[in-house]
C-alpha cells in the first residue's frame, strides 16, 4: 500500500490531481508505521495534521459566518465544534475510504472503535494538509466542503451542537417543566479502572442509565439513551 500508484487512485476518488502524490501518501503514514520500516525515507503525517487542522478550522469559520450572519460568535463556535469533532471528521474519512489506505504498524492496524476514529480524524486533517501545500487554499476549500457541509443542517436541526446532556435538559424542561437528575447507580472495579453507572430521572422516573469511566461520562451516555429512548432528537415538539 506503500507505493504512490495507490495514492493516485485516491486523489482521483477525492477529485484532487496531485503535482507530488507522495505528499498525499506521507498524509496516510502513522508514526507507529515508519517505527516498523526505519529503512525508509518517508515521512509521518503529524505536521501534515497540524497544518490540515488550522486550514479546516479556518474554512469552517469563513462558512459558518456567511451562512449564519445573525448568529453571536458563541454559538458559531459551538457549530464549529461540533462539525470538526472526532466524530464528525473521522466518520468523513470513512466516507472517503480512507481507512483502506492507512498506513500503519501491525499492531496499530489491530486497533478498532475509538482508537481508530483518531487515526482517520488525524488522517483526515492531513490529508486537507496535503492537498494545500499541493494545490492551495481554493482546492482544500472545496475537499472540505464536499467532505462537511452537508452535515451542517442536521447538527444545527437536531441541535448536535449541544452536548447530550444539554439538549435533554433543555427538552426535558420544556415538554415536562422539570429539571433532570441524574445519580449514580453503581460504581464497578479498581480505583484505576472504575467504571460508573449513573441513572437520569424526571422526578422520580428513571428515564435511562449509562456507563462511563467517569460520572460526567455516564451522564452524557444516559443522557443521549434518554434523547433516543424518549424520541426527543428532532426538533418538532411531540
Amino acid at each position: 500500500m506503500d507505493n504512490l500508484a495507490e495514492y493516485e487512485k485516491f486523489a482521483a476518488t477525492i477529485g484532487v490531481t496531485f503535482k507530488d502524490v507522495s505528499l498525499l501518501r506521507e498524509a496516510f503514514t502513522h508514526r507507529s508505521y515508519l517505527n516498523e520500516h526505519r529503512g525508509t525515507n518517508m515521512k509521518h503525517n503529524e505536521r501534515l495534521e497540524f497544518l490540515g487542522d488550522a486550514v479546516l478550522e479556518l474554512v469552517i469559520t469563513e462558512y459558518l459566518y456567511a451562512k449564519y450572519p445573525d448568529e453571536p460568535e458563541g454559538k458559531l463556535t459551538a457549530y464549529r465544534s461540533a462539525l470538526v469533532n472526532t466524530d464528525s471528521i473521522s466518520l468523513a474519512a470513512s466516507d472517503w475510504n480512507m481507512n483502506e489506505y492507512l498506513l500503519l504498524s501491525r499492531g496499530e492496524a489491530k486497533d478498532v472503535g475509538r482508537a481508530r476514529s483518531y487515526i482517520l480524524a488525524n488522517t483526515f486533517e492531513a490529508v486537507i494538509g496535503s492537498i494545500f501545500l499541493d494545490q492551495g487554499y481554493d482546492c482544500a476549500k472545496s475537499f472540505i466542503g464536499r467532505s462537511l457541509f452537508n452535515r451542517l443542517d442536521n447538527i444545527v436541526g437536531k441541535r448536535l451542537w449541544q452536548d447530550a446532556k444539554s439538549r435533554f435538559q433543555e427538552e426535558a424542561q420544556e415538554r415536562t417543566g422539570i429539571t433532570p437528575n441524574y445519580e449514580v447507580l453503581k460504581e464497578t472495579g479498581p480505583d484505576h479502572d472504575k467504571r460508573f453507572e449513573v441513572g437520569v430521572y424526571i422526578g422520580s422516573d428513571l428515564v435511562s442509565s449509562g456507563i462511563g469511566a467517569s460520572k460526567q461520562d455516564a451522564e452524557q451516555v444516559a443522557a443521549q439513551s434518554a434523547l433516543d429512548k424518549k424520541g426527543w432528537q428532532e426538533d418538532d415538539k411531540k
